[in-house]
């Protein structure tokens, strides 16, 4: 039985590693690329929308470029590489799904197209026209203009914020591992996790930062990031091996992580959010009344740290560091600064003029 079937999962989101894409030499593994195409193809028959994730841009640039370190030596070779690789990459997918009658699009996106409300909702649009046609649209990270300080860094989490975007149940990242161990897979008696139902402390102590094929640039970090972007969406997510010729078409090994229930559209969008403009740490009561759905107030806040303005995203840290929710702040983060620990009655005179009822409104706050 294939990972996440058609009948309850309208929509999945397939995110391709570099290392299954691309063989050692930095040619594209046609044979494997034609078995996914034809498990899509199946999978769309059957009624199911499909759209793919796909890495490998930056090493099938470098092959072509001649370029060290698979185009990673810096941040201009990789861009270069993006922007050359980018074409080959949606030539074979748009050959490879062809054959099978099916359409391609491509759509490359950046960090900040996701993250600003509105050009989010624009790329939401835009994925659910496509799929509603039965076009398979095939999405990367634009390296060719992303910098090192407003990117993704991996398509892992940009997968998990495509499956939010579409509406997706399910996401599956097929890798050169096959899921989520209790240690390294690599150190002796690693015993591998079949299913997650939530992600702790515990869970995210078994990462293992780094990527086995040193071609990719995720490692069991991110992909855990990605979980939890997925499961706050509604979705499920499932590590799992590409490392067989129709992983879409059978049981792959996997590690699957259980989505909770869906959020609202909203509060999934910010509870994904990435990009934290500051930070606004809060004591135990605070953090008991947050998870009981209260606003946060400024009494329960302890420090502030960042540059943010009234509205930008800010991430809400308990005593452990622990990142419990993310919000839109009510105030600019000096004004913020200058009522943390201070009780209502006190907020007026503070600032000079009516305050607000929250640094944090409820409304406007997903928890994590």
């Amino acid at each position: 039985m294939s990972l996440f079937p058609p009948a309850s999962c309208p929509r999945l989101i397939v995110k391709i590693g570099s290392a299954l894409l691309v063989d050692e030499s930095g040619g594209v593994r046609r044979e494997w690329l034609a078995g996914i195409a034809a498990d899509i193809a199946a999978r769309a028959k059957a009624g199911q929308q499909v759209a793919v994730v796909s890495s490998g841009a930056i090493a099938l640039g470098a092959r072509r470029l001649g370029l060290p370190k698979g185009g990673r030596a810096s941040l201009e070779d990789a861009q270069a590489a993006a922007a050359t690789g980018q074409i080959a990459l949606s030539q074979v997918w748009a050959e490879m799904l062809g054959a099978q009658g099916l359409t391609a699009a491509q759509i490359l996106v950046t960090l900040d197209d996701l993250e600003d409300r509105r050009r989010y909702l624009n790329a939401a649009a835009t994925l659910d026209r496509l799929l509603g046609l039965g076009v398979v649209p095939v999405l990367n990270e634009n390296d060719s203009v992303a910098t090192a300080e407003i990117r993704f860094g991996d398509n892992d989490r940009l997968a998990a914020r495509v499956a939010q975007a579409a509406g997706a149940q399910g996401v599956v990242l097929l890798s050169d591992v096959d899921g989520l161990y209790d240690r390294n897979p690599a150190l002796p008696g690693a015993v591998h996790i079949e299913r997650v139902e939530r992600i702790d402390a515990a869970i995210e102590g078994m990462a293992d930062a780094g990527s086995a094929s040193g071609m990719g640039s995720g490692g069991m970090v991110s992909k855990i990031a990605a979980a939890r972007i997925a499961n706050a969406a509604g979705a499920h997510l499932a590590i799992a091996s590409g490392r067989t010729g129709h992983p879409l078409s059978m049981a792959a090994r996997h590690t699957l992580f259980v989505a909770e229930k869906s959020a609202p559209a909203r509060k999934a969008w910010l509870a994904g959010g990435l990009t934290a403009r500051g930070t606004i740490h809060v004591d135990a009561g605070a953090a008991k009344a947050l998870k009981g759905g209260a606003s946060l107030l400024a009494a329960g806040a302890t420090r502030v740290e960042g540059d943010f303005r009234r509205g930008d995203l800010v991430a809400i840290c308990g005593l452990d560091g622990r990142t419990l929710a993310r919000g839109l702040s009510e105030y600019d983060a000096p004004e913020a600064a200058l009522l943390t620990g201070k009780r209502s009655g006190e907020h007026a005179d503070i600032l000079g003029y009516a305050p607000r009822t929250a640094m944090v409104h409820r409304n406007h706050m997903a928890l994590l």
